[in-house]
């Protein structure tokens, strides 16, 4: 398993490869046929990359080194960064949720039920 240190280390390459390739999260998840939440998720190693996806994200990051795809295969050390919520978009996006999150829980039991 990853520590929080090799996962940035892992992360940050991860971010180079995209920022090589030049294109946006939006282009990766057009052509992966994921979302570009997803894309962002997996580069920031927040998701593991399933083995039937790993050729397409190839494909789309051809720099994408075959020690990164096997690291990225692996569950991810989930974490969360404190200081994210003085973020101004990260901050106005937790003040969404916390203002409408009743409601929106609502529709979701009463769409999806409660899960239980």
């Amino acid at each position: 398993m990853e520590d929080s240190q090799s996962k940035h280390t892992i992360s940050s390459r991860l971010q180079a490869v995209k920022q090589k390739s030049g294109k946006s999260y939006n282009q990766i998840a057009e052509e992966t046929g994921l979302t570009n939440v997803y894309v962002a998720q997996l580069l920031k190693r927040q998701a593991q990359l399933k083995t039937e996806t790993a050729p397409k994200l190839r494909a789309a990051l051809p720099e994408l080194p075959e020690e990164l795809l096997h690291e990225m295969m692996k569950p991810p050390l989930r974490s969360y960064d404190p200081n994210l919520i003085q973020e101004p978009t990260v901050y106005r996006l937790n003040e969404a949720v916390m203002h409408f999150g009743e409601s929106i829980k609502e529709i979701i039991n009463e769409e999806f039920g409660d899960g239980m």
